[in-house]
């Protein structure tokens, strides 16, 4: 099965209670009766009545993978339009100050389509509502080949799952916008959604893919592949692994280079030319999470997280280049642990690495509990940034900002590679 589905603004299951009264609009009600039924999931009820209506649906979760039909990709695959050049009126929520198109907002839209084209892989023809609740466990990568987006052209989405785990989807996007009567490519997105139980507390099976030609057999096995980079990548983490010797170098240059030759002391330092310290290269931002940005389960929409955060690091960036940045990747974001509504959401972002023209940014995002005066981590955000300038290096002073460093440089690196 093949969806083509017109909307605002792709709204599914893991969405705000606000996008969905929005939804009554008729050109978005469209959308939601041709791509996701609401009850499908059961939001057309109130939250706390679907979910105590969702438990009852552990009887339909599958034993064993093998009991689940497979999928082709073209099962999954949808397209969705988002008319802003036919339909102007829709233009203003997604309109930032310099003429563009909020990359925010995408990032929200991605988001929420991943988890309808998973719903659609999952989908089963005698079940009225899915017993499964897909939510966002990372966004592997975002690369960007187009620095601005216009606010005046229609922009497509396309997407389907891409490969299959026991209980987890990789999840490819592209998005491309209309210009001169032809759509051109604007992004590529790579996400990892995992499926759970009705109440979302288990993961439970879905549908194993089943690849239909070479080129299907080489995507799935590019997911393989994105899984063991993953695997790889966490294991060699500055969390738990020392720097490499290369890695050592680049910190013991760095210290040297801002010793005060006058005292010859390990504690004096002093700023080179054209640098910035670390400790100089931050924004905070709080965020009360009130209720209207919940989903079904009562919990923070993961969209509204990634918008949230990517503008804190796009106003750290501009902070810090003294000019317009412009966003060229997102990679490695992990949710580590759902907000729930009522939290204190505290963001950090910080300019981990630069180069030329070139800022790397990590968006550090956890929840304060006013009771306990707890912290507890929430995501942890990469985004990397162009300025329309040459930016100042910045320059680490204490070890635990030499390791910001080196993992905002392998990020960076890594990002090269790709683009």
């Amino acid at each position: 099965m093949m969806g083509k589905v017109v909307a605002s603004q792709v709204i599914v299951q893991g969405s705000s209670l606000e996008d969905w009264k929005e939804a009554t609009a008729s050109w978005l009600y469209s959308f939601v009766r041709l791509a996701a039924p609401l009850d499908v999931v059961g939001l057309e009820k109130d939250h706390v009545q679907a979910m105590q209506e969702r438990k009852a649906l552990h009887t339909l979760l599958a034993k064993r993978q093998e009991d689940l039909p497979p999928r082709r990709m073209k099962d999954s695959y949808l397209e969705v339009l988002l008319p802003l050049g036919s339909q102007p009126e829709i233009r203003e929520k997604y309109l930032n100050v310099h003429n563009s198109v909020r990359f925010g907002r995408i990032l929200e839209d991605l988001d929420s389509l991943g988890v309808l084209i998973c719903y659609t892989h999952t989908k089963q023809e005698m079940q009225p509502r899915s017993p499964l609740s897909i939510v966002t466990a990372l966004v592997d990568k975002i690369n960007l080949c187009k620095k601005v987006i216009y606010p005046d052209c229609d922009i497509k989405f396309t997407g389907n799952v891409s490969w299959v785990g026991k209980t987890s989807m990789e999840v490819k996007m592209h998005m491309l916008q209309l210009h001169d009567g032809d759509y051109s490519p604007v992004l590529d997105a790579t996400f990892v959604m995992v499926a759970r139980d009705p109440e979302n507390k288990r993961p439970a099976f879905v549908n194993p893919l089943v690849p239909e030609s070479p080129e299907e057999e080489e995507i799935f096995k590019q997911g393989e592949l994105n899984k063991l980079k993953r695997i790889d990548f966490s294991t060699a983490s500055l969390l738990k692994m020392a720097p490499t010797a290369e890695e050592r170098n680049v910190i013991h240059d760095i210290f040297l280079n801002t010793l005060d030759t006058k005292t010859v002391s390990f504690r004096s330092r002093i700023l080179p030319p054209n640098s910035v310290w670390m400790e100089d290269a931050k924004l905070k931002g709080l965020q009360i999470c009130h209720p209207q940005e919940r989903n079904i389960f009562n919990r923070i929409f993961g969209g509204f997280l990634m918008r949230k955060a990517f503008e804190l690091g796009w106003a750290t960036a501009c902070s810090y280049g003294c000019s317009r940045p412009f966003i060229v990747s997102v990679d490695d974001i992990m949710f580590q642990r759902p907000v729930e509504v009522g939290s204190l959401l505290l963001l950090s972002g910080q300019v981990c690495y630069t180069e030329k023209n070139y800022i790397q940014v990590r968006v550090h995002s956890e929840v304060y509990d006013a009771d306990t005066r707890e912290h507890h981590t929430t995501n942890i955000f990469h985004f990397t940034f162009i300025s329309e300038n040459e930016v100042p290096r910045v320059v680490p002073k204490t070890y635990g900002e030499s390791m910001l460093y080196l993992d905002g440089k392998r990020h960076f690196a890594a990002i090269m590679k790709e683009i």
